[in-house]
């Protein structure tokens, strides 16, 4: 499997901007596709995750009621949907698949895409 974001950019705070993570290979329905984000001088850290074969879904508390993961089976792709952003959502923003099923955990996810931009100003 092999991932690729997409959709990053500069946007003002309380602005939008969707993220999508293409997927070559169909991963398996008990995979999470998750994205995590990591700022300059920060470690990188959870924010959201989706189970391939339902539809649960999983946030950190810092995006919680504003951003809302979701898979499109037929395009084979999860999507990130960040809505009213804030400075300190400004960060480069991966897309990972762990077929362990894990949530939070950037160290079990084994396939990583490669980054896209957010970046927010005040």
């Amino acid at each position: 499997v092999q991932l690729q974001a997409s959709g990053g950019g500069l946007v003002q705070a309380g602005e939008s901007l969707k993220l999508s993570c293409a997927i070559s290979g169909r991963p398996f329905s008990s995979s999470v596709l998750g994205w995590f984000r990591q700022a300059p001088g920060k470690e990188r850290e959870f924010v959201a995750a989706i189970r391939w074969g339902s539809r649960n879904t999983y946030y950190a508390d810092s995006v919680k009621g504003r951003f809302t993961i979701s898979k499109d089976n037929a395009k084979n792709s999860v999507n990130l949907l960040m809505n009213n952003l804030k400075p300190e959502d400004t960060a480069v923003y991966y897309c990972a698949r762990s077929k362990r099923g894990s949530i939070s955990q950037a160290l079990e996810y084994e396939d990583w895409g490669q980054g896209t931009l957010v970046t927010v100003s005040s």
